[in-house]
């Protein structure tokens, strides 16, 4: 039997690498994301299937779900898309940056697993099971200096994961929140900074081997491969140089020969 997944964030980072993962052990993929021209870039390399939606917006979120009811049925759903603004004080944050960071990673969330959770009752009736597969952040977990408006959203966010799982005992949905550390890729860093690239690069500087978005995907993808009788309720996931959010090894990983 052949699945199909939703996948938001699409057009780059953790979505466009679950994309491909997902693709490359014969699911059907709808990308999602907001911008169309790299969300064709990824059908033309991979096959899947793009809808270009920004999911803070009602209507958009709807016309998904028309497509989605028209097109199949969904089996999965892994909720990539959201990001951070900013690095001030609690005292300095600008409350548009606080309310972009709550709209996409909580009311976006929330507004798409209304939308489709019917479609997913639906596949679980006839194939035994389907999933939900929400992306927060060790920054749910712990709290930083400069990460306040991030930290409430992401904690926010896996608030609501662990209700659904338990609003959903009963039923074979299994509810999925992997939260990973450091991670790099092309763009969460350098939107976080307003585009300051060498504030970005000085993030990861020094640190050996930080998490890949293709990392995240491939533990996305386990989790929706395992037996459906099986669920990973929180995979928390760091490189081995971050070994709490506030411990980060700058330099080589040697190890202590006594």
């Amino acid at each position: 039997m052949t699945r199909r997944a939703v996948v938001t964030g699409a057009s780059s980072g953790i979505g466009a690498a679950t994309v491909r993962r997902l693709r490359s052990r014969g699911w059907e993929v709808v990308g999602v994301a907001r911008r169309a021209d790299r969300l064709a870039e990824l059908e033309r390399e991979t096959g899947a299937v793009s809808f270009a939606a920004d999911l803070t917006a009602e209507a958009d979120t709807a016309a998904l779900a028309q497509f989605l009811a028209e097109s199949g049925p969904v089996h999965a759903v892994a909720h990539v898309a959201g990001g951070a603004r900013g690095t001030d004080r609690v005292e300095d944050g600008d409350a548009a940056d606080w309310r972009w960071m709550y709209d996409v990673n909580v009311l976006a969330v929330q507004q798409l697993t209304r939308a489709l959770l019917p479609h997913l009752r639906s596949a679980a009736a006839t194939d035994g099971h389907a999933d939900l597969v929400f992306v927060t952040s060790t920054a749910a977990q712990a709290a930083y200096p400069g990460g306040g408006g991030y930290n409430a959203a992401k904690a926010a966010e896996s608030m609501l994961v662990g209700a659904l799982r338990l609003e959903l005992n009963g039923e074979p949905l299994r509810v999925v929140e992997i939260a990973p550390g450091m991670v790099y890729t092309e763009e969460f860093t350098l939107n976080r900074v307003g585009g300051d690239r060498d504030r970005a690069a000085a993030v990861y500087e020094g640190v050996q081997n930080p998490l890949t978005a293709e990392d995240v995907a491939d533990v996305i993808g386990y989790a929706l491969e395992v037996p459906g009788h099986v669920n990973l309720d929180l995979v928390t996931m760091r490189p081995v140089a971050q070994s709490a959010q506030h411990l980060l090894a700058r330099g080589p990983l040697v190890p202590r020969i006594r």
